[in-house]
C-alpha cells in the first residue's frame, strides 16, 4: 500500500496538464528596440546570448559575428548568420549600461555562438553549439576545427578552459560534447552543460542526444543525466539552464513546452508548464523571466504568443506579465536569450530580428 501511495504521489508530480495560453497579461515595461550599439557601427548577427555582468549594470552579449549580407530572401538568420567565413569578427562583447561596446574578443574561435554566462569569479563562458555544416564546408572549407564546445575566458578574452573537442560531436566521458546549448556554474565550482539542440526536430529519435552533463571545476567529466523524451528528467532540446536559490537546476526544456527543475545529481523535482515554449530562463529577485521565442509561427504551440513572460517560480506560480515581441515576425524566432539587471530591466537577445532589446521597468 505504501508503494502504491508513493507511486501515486510521483505520478501526481510529473503528469502533464494542458495549460491555457498566458497571453492576455499586463506589460509594465517600456521597450527600446533595437538597443545597444553594434561594434564598429555595423549590424548584429543573430543574437541569443545575453548575460548581466556581476556589477548588475553592464552586459555580456554574443552574436554570430555580424549579420550575413547575403541572407537569401525568406531564409532564417538562424541558418545563415554564423561565424563561419568571418575569421576577423569577434562574437563576444561587453556593453556598458548605455549600450556602448567596451571590448570584444573571440575572433576565429567559434562557428555558432549560442549562450554566454558569467560565473561568480567573473569569468566568461561561451557555448559554441555546432561545427561547420555542409553548406559552410562547401563555401568556406573546414578551416580550424571549431564547434561543439564551451569556452571559458577571463574578462580580457584569454582562454582559460575548453570543454569538448573542437569540431567533434561525441560523448562527454570521451571528452566531447554534442550540440551544447547552455551552461551554468554552481557555487561549488562544478559545471553543468545542457546538450542536444536537435531534440525538438521532427527527425529526432530516442537516440538523439538530450542530456545534462556535469563536470568538476577543472573540467573533468563527472556524469550525464537524462535522455530524449517527454518524461520526468527527459528532454527535447534543453535550450537554457540556470540555478535557483536552492541550488537546483532550472532547465528550459523547449521541445517539451516546459521548464524542468532538477537536483544537481539529475533527479527530477517538478515541471512548470505555464511559461509557453521556453528558449531562455533567468531568475532574479524571487521572479522568473522566460523567453518564448518560437510560439506563434515557428513551432506548434497552439494559442500561445511569443514574448517574455514574467512571474512566480513553481508549478503553480502565477504568470504576471508578458512583454510582447517588438516585431511580430512569422516563421523566425525572436528573444531566445533573457537577462535581468539590478534595476529590474529585462534584456532580450533576438535571433530573427538580429537585435538586442531593453525592456525598462516602469515605476509602479
Amino acid at each position: 500500500m505504501r508503494a502504491l501511495a508513493a507511486l501515486t504521489l510521483v505520478f501526481a508530480c510529473v503528469c502533464t496538464h494542458a495549460q491555457s495560453p498566458a497571453n492576455d497579461l499586463p506589460n509594465p515595461y517600456r521597450t527600446v528596440a533595437p538597443w545597444g550599439k553594434p561594434p564598429g557601427g555595423g549590424k548584429w548577427g543573430a543574437l541569443n546570448g545575453v548575460a548581466v555582468d556581476n556589477d548588475g549594470r553592464s552586459l555580456w552579449v554574443v552574436d554570430r559575428c555580424g549579420a550575413s549580407p547575403d541572407l537569401p530572401p525568406g531564409e532564417s538568420a538562424v541558418q545563415y548568420d554564423t561565424c563561419a567565413g568571418k575569421p576577423g569578427h569577434a562574437p563576444v562583447h561587453k556593453l556598458d549600461a548605455e549600450g556602448n561596446v567596451l571590448k570584444s574578443f573571440g575572433a576565429g574561435l567559434f562557428v555558432f555562438p549560442h549562450k554566454v554566462y558569467q560565473d561568480r569569479a567573473g569569468n566568461i563562458w561561451v557555448v559554441d553549439m555546432r561545427a561547420v555544416n555542409a553548406r559552410e564546408k562547401i563555401r568556406f572549407g573546414d578551416g580550424t576545427p571549431r564547434g561543439h564546445t564551451v569556452v571559458k575566458f577571463d574578462q580580457d578574452g584569454k582562454v582559460l578552459m575548453t570543454l569538448g573537442k573542437p569540431g567533434v560531436a561525441g560523448d562527454p566521458k570521451d571528452g566531447a560534447l554534442t550540440e551544447p546549448c547552455s551552461i551554468v556554474v554552481a557555487p561549488s565550482g562544478e559545471i553543468f552543460v545542457t546538450e542536444g539542440h536537435s531534440g525538438q526536430q521532427p527527425t529526432a529519435t530516442p537516440e538523439t542526444v538530450a542530456r545534462l552533463s556535469r563536470f568538476s571545476g577543472d573540467g573533468k567529466f563527472i556524469a550525464s543525466y537524462g535522455r530524449w523524451g517527454s518524461g520526468p528528467g527527459e528532454f527535447k532540446t534543453p535550450h537554457d539552464v540556470t540555478l535557483d536559490d536552492k541550488g537546483r537546476l532550472v532547465v528550459a526544456d523547449r521541445g517539451n513546452h516546459r521548464i524542468q527543475v532538477l537536483t544537481q545529481d539529475g533527479r527530477f523535482v517538478e515541471e512548470w508548464k505555464q511559461y509557453g515554449r521556453p528558449s531562455g530562463v533567468a531568475l532574479r529577485g524571487g521572479m522568473v523571466y522566460v523567453a518564448d521565442s518560437e510560439s506563434n509561427g515557428v513551432a506548434p504551440n497552439p494559442g500561445w504568443l511569443r514574448g517574455i513572460r514574467v512571474g512566480e517560480p513553481g508549478p503553480a506560480g502565477k504568470v504576471l506579465y508578458r512583454i510582447p515581441d517588438p516585431l511580430e515576425l512569422k516563421g523566425t524566432s525572436a528573444a531566445e536569450g533573457v537577462a535581468v539587471d539590478a534595476q529590474g530591466n529585462v534584456y532580450g537577445g533576438e535571433v530573427g530580428p538580429r537585435q538586442l532589446t531593453k525592456h525598462i521597468r516602469n515605476n509602479p
